[in-house]
């Protein structure tokens, strides 16, 4: 059938073919327009996550880091002094007039409790900030330098830095929106839909997105203002911004950047090897014509199904470019091998033998790297899942493209005669192929030795993700976070809710009998602040500072150590609370009492933020100890508590992508088994070559763990990605050693003659996928770097493991009958 196929259609009609297959392309590039980039934070969450569920019931209680923006700022003067304070009040100003700035907090405004002098009530009701004409800068210093609310939090510990902290307009609608989305999903996830409930769901979808969007611009502009700001306010001293919003939108920056800087750089680097190697026009412009055929039909499909570009899929072009040139990299040879051997064959005879013979082989490594991507389904990530069908989808089409363009452009084409210096001069196969004979043993002993190494080096891989680690040191990202993270209590926040018994008896024991029966009305601050709520807030938060990686902590325990030292060094009792929480004006509750607790919920929340830059700190081991160190603190009988924020977020998704791709690459060997008996013929064929693959790979990820690279939100997909691409030259080799090992039923001289023909387009194929990957280290994005030096090495390894260890193994084992 595809012999009657290219015979009697594709190649009888060249011209029609090639018109049909352009205007199909073309049809699919106007959803290359639709093609968008999105950052945002959701895109790194597990779906259906329910500590995502719970941050967001808590964001809506409390002020959140979702919320907020932080200026930090290092005066060239002192930092109380005159000209320091103003220009602090100057920068606030500004800030404030930005449209989406709901409120701006500097120590100018913030209460000095140490400042004034009497009781209490006193210093309460005659409240001093450094506006106050009668403010002490001498006993305000000595505020911001001990004080637990202020050190380390809105001043640095040597007085030097301090932040402004912008907190910005809630968005309901943005949140109406997304519960609006979620719950008209979650009745399609239940599986009893409807189609009013299919329809619900895609309508609330495209709501949510319009509006996303548009807000999108509104934040993209809110931080190129603010940006704006500190460049004018620069000879002030030195600025610094940061936040969650900050980041989502520098990376939409970074990611349209390496998009289009990974696609030149690609073509460039693919221009000179083509050339290098063929040094003929068309055998470079027709690979590169079949690959930006490839790429606008695939960005089309991304485009029309609506699959957004993230932090995950934004080196989807480099693959997808590295992938479908391998492709055409081997119709390209195989018609340069047959050419040379059928020097009066017509051209479109050569056409057809090329195609035929490598349909097959071509056909099962395209199938085998689908499935490799679409392991990545298996997680519960839906940028990572959508990354699995973009590539799917793509390689497919590159297939397709590659299989109807390549023949019939070179039908319109004259046949000329070929350029083969390079294979004569540069014969590296030939020398591979001496090492298999000659060399055997010293190939098996370093396979043998390779998986000793990986063996114990895997044991030793960690997983982790640091946020400041993910940039280059001279982005404004990685300098603001650096600037916050040492200076000002850490950037990665965590928070801890305790949610108390119902039941609790809430009376205080400072009050009496007469007071005792309004306690049942347990919302009324006089009977909220018992001393088992007091004392487990200080146990807590001690406990919190005493770990190693945490930085800043904040709680009502703050305020009760506060209010010792106002109290001449005795312990606030309910009664002082009370009267603390009820006669603090509103603006200065806001900041030191109203994030830390919520009467009518009958919880306390304390935050802390770590310290992101530690490059000791290990974040599941940390939330794990906490976790269980909490148990004994919060009992049953006291109530619940639970541990949220971005860095529970964060690393549920992480945790979650490992234990998805490690536990599925079993699953995927064994369907690579599967898919090899019945194609190579022979189940012993099947197991060499799943072991000649996966040996150079579990070596590379023995190397990651010696060295200490963690595995991160990039660098854990290379498993499935690697598997996928490395076993095709596995295919393409195998299947043409059974051909030549037909001939003669020689295994050594089949091994030479698969050597002298298919292995150069493995190794064509490897130079193209090295160069490919090679481009990603010029991300601004670390761990595409990591990405592109890793998925470098593990391919060079798989390359060495087809072409070294896969004939050896043929070789002694002898899997084909003769």
């Amino acid at each position: 059938m595809p012999k009657k196929l290219y015979s009697n259609y594709i190649l009888a009609y060249p011209v029609q073919v090639l018109s049909i297959l352009l205007l199909g392309v073309v049809l699919l590039g106007f959803g290359a327009t639709k093609l968008e980039v999105d950052a945002s934070a959701e895109t790194l969450l597990l779906e259906n996550d329910a500590d995502l569920k719970f941050m967001r019931e808590i964001s809506s209680r409390y002020p959140s880091g979702l919320d907020m923006l932080i200026v930090s700022f290092a005066p060239k003067n002192d930092l109380l002094s005159h000209e320091s304070l103003q220009a602090i009040e100057k920068i606030s100003n500004e800030l404030k007039r930005l449209e989406q700035v709901a409120s701006v907090t500097n120590i100018l405004e913030v209460p000095l409790l140490e400042n004034g002098s009497g009781e209490i009530t006193e210093l309460i009701n005659n409240i001093i900030t450094l506006k106050s004409p009668d403010v002490s800068l001498e006993k305000a210093r000595k505020e911001f330098l001990s004080s637990p609310i202020y050190s380390q939090n809105l001043v640095s510990k040597d007085l030097k830095t301090t932040a402004i902290i912008v907190m910005l307009k809630s968005d309901d609608t943005y949140m109406r929106l997304l519960q609006k989305r979620n719950d008209a999903k979650a009745k399609v996830e239940m599986g009893n839909d409807t189609k009013a409930d299919k329809q619900e769901f895609t309508l609330a979808s495209k709501e949510f997105k319009i509006y996303r969007d548009e807000l999108r611009v509104k934040e993209r502009k809110l931080i190129n203002d603010m940006r704006e700001i500190l460049t004018n306010n620069k000879e002030l001293g030195t600025l610094f911004l940061g936040g969650v919003n900050m980041i989502a939108v520098d990376m939409i920056t970074f990611i349209k950047s390496d998009i289009v800087y990974f696609g030149i750089s690609l073509f460039l680097l693919f221009i000179f090897a083509l050339w290098l190697i063929f040094r003929q026009l068309r055998w470079i412009m027709l690979p590169l014509l079949i690959c930006i055929l490839s790429i606008i039909a695939t960005t089309g499909i991304l485009g029309f199904f609506g699959w957004e570009i993230t932090v995950i899929s934004s080196n989807f072009i480099a693959l997808q470019l590295i992938l479908t040139i391998s492709i055409v990299l081997h119709l390209t040879v195989r018609y340069r091998e047959l050419a040379v051997k059928y020097m009066q064959a017509k051209q479109k005879r050569l056409i057809l033998l090329t195609v035929l013979s490598k349909l097959n082989p071509s056909f099962f490594a395209v199938f085998t790297t689908i499935v490799g991507f679409l392991s990545l389904m298996l997680s519960k990530i839906k940028p990572v899942i959508s990354f699995g069908w973009m590539m799917a989808s793509g390689i497919s089409l590159s297939l397709i493209i590659a299989f109807v363009a390549f023949p019939v452009i070179l039908a319109l084409l004259p046949k000329k005669p070929l350029y083969v210096k390079f294979e004569r001069e540069f014969a590296f196969s030939s020398f591979c192929a001496k090492i298999v004979h000659k060399k055997g043993r010293f190939v098996i002993t370093a396979c043998i030795i390779l998986v000793v190494f990986a063996f114990f080096g895997i044991q030793k891989l960690k997983v982790e993700n640091s946020f400041i680690g993910y940039f280059k040191s001279d982005t404004q990202i990685y300098q603001g976070m650096k600037n916050i993270d040492q200076n000002l209590g850490g950037t990665t926040p965590l928070d801890l809710i305790v949610n108390f018994k119902n039941n609790e008896d809430t009376q205080s024991e400072d009050f009496d009998d007469f007071e005792a029966e309004f306690a049942e009305n347990k919302n009324d601050p006089k009977y909220w602040f018992s001393p088992q709520k007091t004392q487990l807030a200080m146990r807590i938060s001690n406990y919190f500072e005493s770990l190693e990686h945490v930085g800043k902590v904040q709680s009502l325990g703050t305020m009760l150590e506060v209010g010792k030292r106002l109290n001449n060094n005795e312990e606030l009792d309910g009664f002082e609370l009370a009267l603390i929480y009820t006669q603090l004006p509103l603006q200065y509750r806001n900041i030191i009492l109203n994030p830390f607790l919520n009467i009518e919920h009958n919880e306390l929340r304390f935050t802390m933020r770590l310290i992101d830059s530690d490059p000791n700190l290990k974040r599941d081991e940390l939330l794990k100890k906490m976790q269980k160190d909490l148990e004994e603190i919060v009992t049953p009988d006291i109530g619940n508590y639970k541990l949220a924020g971005a860095m529970v977020l964060y690393n549920n998704m992480l945790q979650s992508l490992f234990k998805s791709q490690i536990l599925t690459l079993g699953a995927v060997a064994l369907a690579f088994l599967i898919i090899f008996w019945p194609l190579f013929g022979s189940l012993k064929a099947a197991i060499i070559g799943i072991v000649a693959n996966l040996i150079p790979m579990g070596a590379v990820f023995g190397f990651m763990g010696y060295v200490g690279i963690p595995l991160d939100m990039m660098t854990i997909t290379i498993a499935a990605i690697s598997i996928g691409i490395g076993v095709d030259d596995v295919i393409h080799y195998i299947h043409r050693f059974k051909n030549e090992l037909s001939k003669d039923g020689n295994y050594i001289q089949a091994m030479y003659r698969s050597h002298n023909s298919i292995g150069y387009a493995m190794y064509y194929t490897t130079i193209a996928t090295v160069l490919g990957f090679s481009v990603l280290v010029f991300s601004n994005f670390i761990p595409t770097i990591y990405f592109g030096i890793l998925t470098v090495a593990v391919m060079l390894m798989v390359f060495f493991g087809a072409i070294l260890l896969l004939p050896r193994l043929l070789i002694v084992f002898k899997p084909f009958k003769v």
